[in-house]
């Protein structure tokens, strides 16, 4: 009889919940705020910057897709620059660091929540953290299915909330043929100077994409379906983050989205709308997060543990759930204990850094696997070589900036 550390993870997973679970993680609780912030920068070329940002996120979307077929494992980023510099250590180092991204992230994101919660109901801070990190950890700890079939649901929500916005716009946006003058940059160096500083802020409201590779083990079909879940999760991400900056800067002047706290509760009132609903999908858009975040750190942890990287009881999966129980208690733990006790303003800029870093880590590790030969597995597309080189520059700029300023 096959004990509980023998048992497999369950592969439930298609191309529908898999791309929704992408969009959850990618079209966070950022969107709902980051518009006005670009449309600060880039003015009315706003969804210019959206559109340069998805462009420079996909080299390395290109790199995760054709990684994941050749090491399709959970704690995938790790794996991969194990086998792309030949050390184990730093493929242990680099998964620490991703699920400590998700670890750090899934609590200051609790901590967003509470902060909209109190804003519709009278319940004390402590008391909400306990219960919303006890709740996403049953449901990271029900199964995978349902895991992951709720966040399909409040991603549903998530994207209906955009969609509404777009729709509450829609007065706004059919004066784009008379507008496009507006709406088309300039050849100049100043007028570019504020795109590429939209562009280098929109670039965080596509991260996400990459977590998909590390629920590998839980796809079915996975080499071909998570390439195609990977590049959908951006490609829709991008559509609608386009129309959504259409929407704010042709309905609120740039200077009004860039002061407002709430842009897309402003864009949405304007078009007639009742801006509180707006801030109450944002609650769900939060919790979205944190639970994603919460199924990616545990993830990781266990792909680690399943590598003999870490103690091989965070490997353990129980024999009902096909779940990591024990790796899945430890990460609400934690996410309470930082949510909790810790400040986390610094540290949420710090997952950034290192997400930035782990991309400048896996597509050089691509560039090294490429550059020695090493043949893909069969069914796995392969893309040139220059791809995964231009998203090693492009992430390498980007964190750099972020350092610098």
């Amino acid at each position: 009889m096959e004990t509980p550390a023998h048992v497999p993870l369950r592969r439930r997973l298609g191309l529908p919940l898999l791309v929704l679970y992408g969009l959850g993680t990618t079209i966070g609780a950022g969107i709902f705020v980051l518009v006005g912030k670009i449309a600060g920068h880039a003015g009315m070329w706003a969804p210019v910057s959206f559109l340069v940002a998805a462009l420079l996120a996909g080299f390395t979307a290109f790199s995760f897709a054709e990684l994941v077929g050749r090491h399709p494992k959970s704690a995938g980023e790790a794996i991969y620059v194990r086998e792309g510099f030949a050390s184990e250590t730093l493929g242990l180092v680099v998964g620490l660091m991703v699920a400590v991204s998700g670890i750090v992230s899934a609590a200051t994101i609790v901590n967003g929540a509470v902060g909209y919660l109190q804003q519709f109901v009278a319940v004390p801070g402590p008391l909400a953290q306990v219960g919303m990190v006890l709740l996403l950890a049953a449901l990271c700890a029900w199964g995978i299915g349902e895991s992951v079939t709720a966040a399909a649901v409040f991603t549903v929500l998530e994207v209906g909330a955009l969609v509404l916005v777009i729709w509450s716009a829609s007065g706004s946006l059919a004066t784009i043929p008379s507008r496009l003058d507006e709406l088309l940059p300039p050849f100049e160096g100043m007028a570019w100077t504020g795109i590429l500083a939209g562009a280098m802020l929109a670039f965080y409201a596509f991260l996400g994409f990459e977590d998909l590779v590390n629920v590998a083990e839980e796809t079915r079909d996975v080499v071909r379906t998570m390439p195609a879940a990977i590049f959908l999760t951006l490609g829709v991400t991008a559509a609608l983050y386009g129309l959504v900056a259409l929407a704010a800067v042709l309905t609120v002047p740039p200077p009004e989205l860039a002061a407002s706290e709430a842009p897309l509760a402003l864009i949405y009132q304007r078009g007639g709308g009742e801006p509180r609903m707006i801030g109450g999908i944002a609650v769900v858009a939060v919790l979205n997060g944190a639970l994603i975040q919460m199924i990616m750190g545990s993830r990781v942890l266990f792909g680690l543990a399943d590598q003999g990287w870490l103690p091989r009881a965070l490997a353990r999966v129980h024999p009902r759930t096909q779940t990591p129980l024990v790796v899945t208690g430890v990460v609400a733990a934690v996410v309470l204990a930082l949510a909790m006790f810790f400040p986390l303003e610094r540290l949420a800029e710090v997952t950034s850094t290192i997400v930035l870093l782990v991309f400048v880590m896996v597509n050089l590790s691509l560039v090294l696997i490429r550059r020695r030969g090493t043949p893909a597995p069969a069914g796995v597309r392969t893309w040139p070589i220059w791809i995964p080189a231009t998203g090693a520059v492009v992430s390498l700029a980007f964190l750099l900036a972020q350092l610098l300023r």
